[in-house]
């Protein structure tokens, strides 16, 4: 059997109240039509700000089991309030298995393309394929 294709849109700051099925002012045409036909997107689960929510759906964990318990930019700025404190490691730690890791076991080719912003060091050692880039073919802005 062939396996289907998928692709997962993040959008930051949006609420979903923002788009035109349910209310909002932001045309949506295609998730209209979904929602015309039954399609509702209603349980969701998010974080208050954009890294951890970005871990989450990266690792289907907690962001704080996945090592980011707070937004990047504050834990760069304070790193010694956050040192050594389990869930603020400030990238996608290996406690946690990526998204991207567990499709590549089942076959597939996996692609990110704009913000990654799942790591607060942006040395060379964190480019793709490297320690908190896993499994990903990489193209776009990475902080």
């Amino acid at each position: 059997m062939k396996q289907p294709n998928f692709l997962i849109i993040v959008a930051d700051d949006l609420g979903f109240s923002d788009t035109s099925p349910y209310g909002g002012e932001i045309k949506t045409p295609n998730l209209e039509r979904l929602a015309n036909t039954g399609v509702r997107l209603t349980n969701f689960h998010t974080a208050p700000a954009c890294s951890p929510t970005r871990s989450m759906l990266l690792s289907g964990t907690d962001h704080h089991i996945a090592g980011l318990g707070q937004l990047i930019e504050h834990m760069a700025q304070n790193p010694k309030v956050f040192e050594g404190r389990p869930g603020y490691e400030g990238y996608l730690n290996f406690r946690v298995a990526a998204l991207s890791e567990i499709l590549q076991d089942a076959g597939y080719h996996t692609m990110l393309s704009g913000k990654w912003q799942v790591l607060a060091d942006t040395s060379p050692r964190n480019t793709p394929k490297t320690s908190s880039n896993r499994s990903v073919e990489f193209i776009g802005i990475s902080g």
